[in-house]
């Protein structure tokens, strides 16, 4: 399933006040001895901290001012050096106790500090499913389309139509004959003849070109190890490397001692260096060399790719060390 596709983002900014909440109390002993004090006389508390910051209550026994001499003044004082934060729900109860000349203030504080408004994204995406890719399923409805074709294929008495385009991208050979010097050959509905090829060779081979897939080997009527050696000489000849390895794997899946020797020739022919490697771990893995030497690919082997023999002995030399 595709990812839902997102047809814009909105954005909010929102200014929250963080708060943090304190009290203190200061005790002054000795109330009555410090009346007289004097007008602006104060007595300060200890610094104590709310919100993170630091604070103190000043008592001012005979007034702030000449205005307010015959009252008590308290204030609360902020004592934090370039502090950006305010104060609010300040209360304050003051209790005296007569019997000890005690008297007791105490502050509560509500800090609330000054934030930057921060801004979030608001994802407006909607959860719209997109189909599979039908690439795959346009192509191989192309190949099977004649009337659009502009290439035809004659491959003894069969007749195959392609599109120049689609075979050009796929193969450099293919886009070497009908792009390069050749072109002016192969004029639209021109028939190209194709040699030393079998035709279910060649229809596997276009198979392939229109939909990146191996045909069932089923569908090809034939020997299934003979079918994939044709396959994989003519992935070779229309230099199609992903198809050319896949029937490279599919040939070491049927190595045995009889045909070993044949497909290692095939592979040293036509430069299946992953077969080739195969094939000599698994000449090199038998009990008895005798059946690989006893089949028929055997003298092909020697006559053809004698110098094959000396990568065998050295890899059974490195397993013996």
């Amino acid at each position: 399933m595709a990812a839902p596709k997102s047809p814009g983002i909105s954005t909010i900014s929102t200014c929250t006040p963080e708060k943090a909440r304190g009290d203190h109390v200061f005790k002054i002993e000795g109330y009555s001895l410090w009346k007289g004090l004097g007008v602006g006389k104060v007595i300060q508390s200890a610094p104590f901290a709310v919100g993170g910051y630091d604070w103190r209550l000043s008592y001012y026994p005979d007034g702030y001012t000449e205005g307010s001499k015959d009252h008590v003044a308290v204030f609360l004082e902020l004592l934090s050096k370039d502090a950006e934060v305010r104060a609010s729900q300040i209360e304050g109860s003051a209790y005296l106790y007569i019997p000890d000349d005690i008297l007791l203030i105490k502050c509560d504080i509500t800090v609330i500090k000054l934030k930057e408004a921060q801004m979030r994204k608001i994802d407006m995406s909607f959860n719209i499913e997109v189909p599979p890719s039908d690439l795959l399923h346009n192509l191989r409805s192309l190949m099977d389309a004649r009337e659009e074709s502009d290439v035809s294929f004659k491959v003894k008495d069969e007749v195959f139509t392609a599109h120049k385009v689609v075979l050009a991208m796929r193969s450099p050979v293919f886009k070497a004959e009908l792009y390069g010097p050749m072109r002016d050959k192969c004029g639209q509905g021109q028939s190209i003849t194709i040699k030393d090829m079998e035709p279910a060779v060649f229809k596997a081979l276009l198979h392939f070109i229109y939909t990146d897939e191996l045909p069932p080997l089923d569908d090809l009527h034939d020997d299934d190890e003979e079918m994939v050696r044709h396959l994989l000489v003519a992935a070779d000849r229309y230099v199609m490397e992903r198809m050319k390895l896949m029937y490279e794997r599919k040939l070491s899946e049927f190595l045995d001692a009889k045909t070993v020797a044949d497909t290692l020739a095939l592979a040293d022919q036509h430069h299946c260096s992953k077969l080739k490697e195969a094939c000599i771990g698994f000449i090199n893995s038998l009990d008895r060399i005798d059946d690989v030497m006893d089949s028929v690919g055997y003298e092909h082997l020697k006559k053809a790719c004698p110098t094959i023999f000396i990568d065998i002995w050295e890899k059974a030399a490195k397993r013996k060390v």
